[in-house]
């Protein structure tokens, strides 16, 4: 289903405040077919693992989540998992079926949670990073926590304003390195810093127009274009 509204993420330069109206896609659709597991992060014994787009949770070795997810092994930056009774090994930042589509590269698939949200793990300059498709975002946009934990300089870019449903807020523009998701690797991606902090990044059209999007029920798969 297509719904349009206002952009959330138009962004203008300093000294210049006007609406800009564009389209906005929100994706909606039937129960999840599969689980999807991502991986944030290893500890000793444990791993931290996203299931469904949900938040991060720690689940030992041995341990089965309710959804079916067994934690097998852990090491320096993978844990072996076994999911729709399929085992598989993750790096930080991949989620379960961007593994299993490592070999034909410049792909990824995600699966939409239960309010029809698309969320992935990936990364932003080597480092994890939870993302959600938003293609009413024009760019790829961070909380202002985020990008200091990122190491981001936000001094090197260029200050202007974010339209929101509240009206505008101020954010800069800056260049990103790289931006990872499952196997796909963008680098010198667009991206806004809001002042304010959120909850996840949106993973924006700065990314998002790079790729082909194929939407069947609740899942989503990019493809790399260029």
């Amino acid at each position: 289903m297509l719904l349009c509204g206002a952009d959330r993420d138009a962004w203008l330069p300093a000294g210049v405040a006007r609406k800009l109206p564009v389209l906005l896609l929100a994706l909606v659709g039937s129960p999840a077919l599969a689980v999807d597991v991502g991986l944030a992060g290893v500890f000793p014994g444990k791993a931290l693992l996203t299931i469904d787009g949900g938040a991060p949770r720690i689940v030992a070795v041995g341990a089965t989540t309710t959804e079916g997810v067994s934690v097998l092994a852990v090491d320096r930056d993978t844990a072996t998992i076994q999911a729709d009774g399929k085992k598989r090994i993750l790096r930080v930042g991949q989620n379960v079926a961007s593994s299993a589509t490592e070999r034909s590269g410049g792909k990824a698939t995600l699966t939409a949670d239960a309010r029809g949200h698309f969320y992935a793990i990936g990364s932003i300059n080597g480092t994890t990073v939870r993302f959600m498709v938003d293609t009413g975002a024009t760019m790829v946009s961070l909380g202002a926590g985020e990008a200091r934990r990122l190491g981001i300089d936000t001094g090197k870019g260029q200050p202007g304003f974010m339209m929101t449903a509240n009206g505008q807020t101020r954010v800069v523009r800056v260049k990103l390195d790289s931006v990872r998701v499952g196997d796909i690797v963008l680098n010198n991606v667009d991206a806004l810093v809001n002042q304010q902090d959120m909850p996840f990044a949106l993973l924006g059209m700065s990314f998002l127009n790079r790729m082909e999007m194929q939407r069947e029920g609740q899942t989503m798969t990019l493809r790399k274009r260029y």
